[in-house]
């Protein structure tokens, strides 16, 4: 039976409304205006006006439509991390399902959907860290188990304990490792800011390459660079540690100038169709991150709804890419926008 006649996107929505009722809504928009300071849950630190700030950000840019070109068959593949992927589409690390989620899944179970749902689409899977050292420990279980393809990110730990989770993914053979720096201020966790020789130090002390996420200045992105960051993700949370931020939409372009292509630069916030990818490439990114979006595909279909969500998700990308007449994802910029 093909995938389309077992699970389509209404039946995948309306399983996860089930299963995710009194913590997600599955607002038809998922724009933070509905789930307004739950957290925990789904919704904004506050006054959820950074979350809104992501969505709106990149709402408020225009397209220009393009046709009287020989665009037909865009290519969407990049390459990352030693990775050929098909889609520049990445799962975004995402833990705490009792407290966050309801619980309908539990962390190993939210783990297979999206490292094994990212892989199936030709995507790439993170799987993230809580107050529990279980919880990270499950998904980097899950990532060992498909051959090390999938990105383990860390909380900003006290430095022994930090490197304790690196020998755990370093032991798991993961293709990479990261740490939510924005997560700083968190008070369920020991956790705290980083300084630019904390991270140096940290990285000196791995053989993984290590993705900063987090990161919403210039001046941060330049000290990412300095101490040998192999990425930076351009996020603020999903707005959920801190009222009154930008979208990420907004610093992504000086942010990526100022990188200017010495490493990657993958950014989150607000993305919920292949047309919102299209245009954070437009700004810089090389890359985008999906979280809210996954997390319903994978409560309400499991690994085949998160599949299911980045095929459908890169297929609009396809089609925004053949009506702006660019080929390959190098050829997304400035220009699509009007």
């Amino acid at each position: 039976m093909s995938e389309t006649k077992k699970m389509n996107i209404q039946t995948v929505r309306q399983t996860a409304r089930e299963k995710l009722k009194g913590f997600c809504r599955v607002c038809p928009e998922c724009n933070g205006k509905a789930c307004v300071g739950e957290v925990p849950g789904m919704g904004g630190m506050g006054t959820g006006t950074s979350f809104k700030n992501n969505v709106e950000a990149l709402a408020a840019y225009r397209i220009n439509l393009r046709t009287l070109h020989g665009v037909k068959k865009p290519n969407t593949q990049i390459k990352l991390f030693g990775q050929e992927l098909k889609t520049p589409i990445f799962g975004a690390p995402i833990t705490g399902n009792n407290f966050n989620m309801g619980g309908a899944l539990n962390e190993e179970e939210w783990a297979e959907a999206m490292i094994q749902g990212c892989l199936t689409s030709g995507a790439m899977g993170s799987t993230g860290d809580a107050p529990d050292p279980a919880m990270y420990k499950a998904g980097l279980g899950v990532v060992a188990k498909a051959q090390g393809l999938g990105i383990p990110f860390m909380k900003p730990r006290e430095l022994p304990e930090v490197f304790d989770y690196l020998r755990l993914a370093e032991e798991a053979g993961v293709l990479a490792v990261g740490m939510d720096v924005d997560a700083a201020g968190l008070v369920s966790i020991p956790v705290s800011p980083k300084t630019k020789e904390d991270l140096k130090t940290i990285i000196d002390n791995t053989s993984l390459p290590f993705i900063i996420k987090g990161i919403m200045t210039v001046e941060e992105a330049e000290i990412a660079v300095e101490v040998g960051a192999a990425a930076i993700v351009v996020s603020n949370h999903g707005g959920r540690v801190l009222d009154y931020t930008p979208g990420t939409a907004e610093v992504l372009p000086e942010i990526a100038a100022a990188v200017d292509g010495r490493i990657p630069v993958i950014v989150d916030g607000g993305v919920r169709t292949g047309v919102d990818v299209l245009k954070m490439l437009a700004l810089g990114a090389d890359a985008v991150m999906i979280g809210r979006p996954l997390i319903i595909a994978g409560y309400g279909g499991g690994a085949e709804g998160v599949a299911l969500a980045i095929r459908r998700m890169t297929n609009e990308l396809k089609q925004a890419m053949v009506l702006t007449g660019c080929q390959t994802l190098e050829d997304i910029d400035m220009d699509v926008f009007f």
